[in-house]
């Protein structure tokens, strides 16, 4: 307790100059609590306005997949280097090191696997969210699937609102539906419909044509999902074309652990995502610590 003794008078009120009132540097996000502020500027570097997410939470659905058999020795040496990782509640108790400080994405809703008819989702219990401390609850929509477009609307809008009660946003995460394909319309729809929604981050698909058009319909950041296995150029080309045209990062998972030099991969697409360098240059960088690391 201060002592009312031996005190100097205030004098220094900065009178005649305004109080500065920082703006907030992610789209779509100025007016969101200080708590969702605090967490998003976490997850996104304050200084390039992007994020590399490293995303690992494939076994949800499909298994032990490739690069994911064994999550300690694949997917911990590799999360130093991520901005922010996701990932399920099981594989962040298992394997996950406290100590590594990331930010959490963390796979919000559960569902079908791979084995029968997928999109069939339910919500978990926000209590855990906030025991694991996570700073993102993502959380999947299948627009076009006429059977399940319905329920997985409404597990995002049930998400906001839970994640609006304690300052966690929410990564709406966008399912390709069974009729429709890949292309910015699609994308578009899908995309604006979770930031209409309430999310304050969507994770969408590359395309190769007008990924422009997608990026610019949306009022929220954008990440690209990595998707399926390409060549480490493809990838990189990818991940540069994709923040050339407006996302604000990129969630990757198979094209990293999956490389055959995956810290060289990530430190590649870094390079991309933060500093704004060429595929060329990016590409060395991958090759240079492959060659370096055998």
């Amino acid at each position: 307790m201060a002592d009312r003794e031996g005190n100097i008078d205030a004098k220094d009120f900065g009178i005649g100059i305004p109080q500065c009132s920082e703006g907030f540097f992610l789209k779509g996000n100025a007016h969101v609590d200080w708590g969702m502020k605090d967490r998003l500027s976490r997850i996104f570097n304050p200084k390039s306005g992007h994020t590399v997410m490293l995303a690992f939470d494939h076994g949800f659905i499909m298994g032990p997949t490739s690069g994911l058999e064994r999550m300690d020795l694949t997917i911990v040496p590799l999360i130093p280097y991520s901005d922010c990782i996701m990932c399920t509640r099981g594989a962040l108790r298992t394997i996950v090191p406290p100590t590594c400080n990331k930010p959490i994405s963390y796979r919000f809703d559960a569902g079908t696997s791979i084995l029968t008819e997928l999109n069939d989702q339910v919500l978990q219990d926000i209590d855990e969210a906030i025991r694991v401390n996570a700073s993102l609850l993502a959380c999947m929509v299948a627009i076009g699937d006429p059977k399940h477009e319905g329920i997985t609307i409404r597990n995002l809008t049930k998400t906001v609102d839970l994640g609006t009660r304690y300052s966690i946003p929410t990564l709406g995460v966008t399912a390709v539906g069974k009729e429709l394909v890949r292309d910015a319309r699609y994308l578009s729809l899908a995309s604006r419909i979770c930031a209409e929604n309430g999310a304050n981050v969507v994770k969408t698909y590359f395309c190769n044509e007008k990924f422009e058009q997608v990026t610019n319909s949306v009022p929220v950041p954008i990440v690209i999902a990595g998707g399926k296995k390409l060549g480490e150029r493809d990838a990189l080309e990818m991940a540069f074309q994709a923040i050339d045209q407006g996302a604000s990062g990129v969630d990757m998972g198979r094209n990293i652990f999956q490389s055959d030099s995956p810290v060289g991969m990530i430190l590649a697409v870094r390079a991309i995502v933060h500093d704004g360098v060429k595929v060329q240059q990016a590409f060395e960088i991958y090759e240079t610590y492959k060659n370096e690391h055998k």
